[in-house]
């Protein structure tokens, strides 16, 4: 069995063994496991003890244990990771940084604490259309490959879904504040697996891979169809930002538009939107493109939902 594999069955033994009628016998499961894996902890302690002496060899030893998956989920069972939450936390927020800021956005950590990271969403991408999206595709993902021993995640800056979106939990507060998109933890306690943020909808998004050559010129458009769906890709001082193909004044398709310095005019109505500003319009107009998830390493990568 892969690592995967192997964890989704101790999820499988956990709840089978969790309604068992004997409570003895559950009691004495339990005390099993936990006994085998403080063996396995001690050793691999005693372990990293002996790499961590060997000064710059070790600590590149480390680092590459560290990148493994299957090492780096028992590391994290037995606290043994070389890095902090918090640190691994702000490195899957560096990883996402240049995809929000090249929306005109950002996500800060504002706090840390009992395993709960409690996050901002920061410039055009508070309250923007595709916040929900962003968090899911982006941030998500980024959390669940560097820090998937989270206890919870707090959101601030979600706004409520488009029509044809998806949706995830939120929670309101009951004050002014923000509204707050939350995550659980796993089913499995301590350090079992990663956390979940549910997800309700017809259909989730998912990361499709663009063809080579697909991209935009720079200073230039150009238009795309994902899963039924037509894309307007624009490059921006060498970003690459993607947009439903349809104007949010008018409806008709953008890609006869001028686009001049990041500002795209509809060919049709002539209303411009500020593509690095997530769409908005500009003037002050309440309208805003589509804006689609993308991400360009490893190839360029566009989500498209429902």
């Amino acid at each position: 069995m892969n690592p995967d594999e192997l964890l989704e069955r101790i999820q499988q033994l956990t709840a089978e063994l969790d309604v068992q009628p004997d409570s003895r016998a559950r009691e004495l499961a339990q005390e099993l496991v936990s006994a085998v894996l403080a063996i396995y902890g001690d050793g691999l302690e005693r372990i990293l003890d002996t790499i961590g002496r060997s000064r710059e060899g070790g600590a590149a030893i480390l680092d590459e244990l560290s990148q493994d998956g299957a090492v780096s989920s028992l590391l994290l069972i037995h606290d043994l990771y070389p890095a902090s939450l918090e640190e691994r936390v702000l490195q899957a927020l560096d990883t996402v940084r240049p995809y929000m800021e090249s929306h005109g956005g950002n996500v800060e950590l504002l706090e840390l604490k009992d395993g709960v990271a409690r996050l901002a969403l920061q410039g055009s991408c508070n309250g923007c259309a595709a916040s929900r999206a962003t968090l899911e595709l982006a941030i998500k993902q980024a959390l669940e490959e560097h820090a998937p021993d989270l206890n919870g995640l707090e959101v601030e800056g979600i706004t409520d879904p488009a029509p044809g979106g998806f949706e995830l939990p939120v929670v309101h507060s009951g004050t002014s504040e923000p509204p707050v998109a939350r995550s659980g933890p796993s089913a499995l306690p301590d350090h079992f697996g990663p956390f979940e943020l549910p997800m309700a909808g017809a259909q989730a998004p998912r990361w499709t891979a663009l063809t080579a050559g697909s991209a935009a010129p720079p200073g230039g458009l150009r238009t795309v169809e994902v899963d039924g769906v037509e894309l307007l890709l624009a490059n921006v001082a060498g970003s690459l930002l993607a947009y439903r193909n349809a104007c949010a004044a008018c409806g008709d398709p953008l890609d006869g538009g001028t686009l001049e310095q990041g500002i795209l005019a509809c060919p049709r109505c002539g209303v411009a939107f500020d593509l690095p500003r997530a769409g908005r319009a500009v003037g002050g107009e309440p309208l805003q493109l589509a804006p689609v998830p993308l991400l360009q390493s490893g190839g360029v990568r566009v989500a498209v939902a429902g």
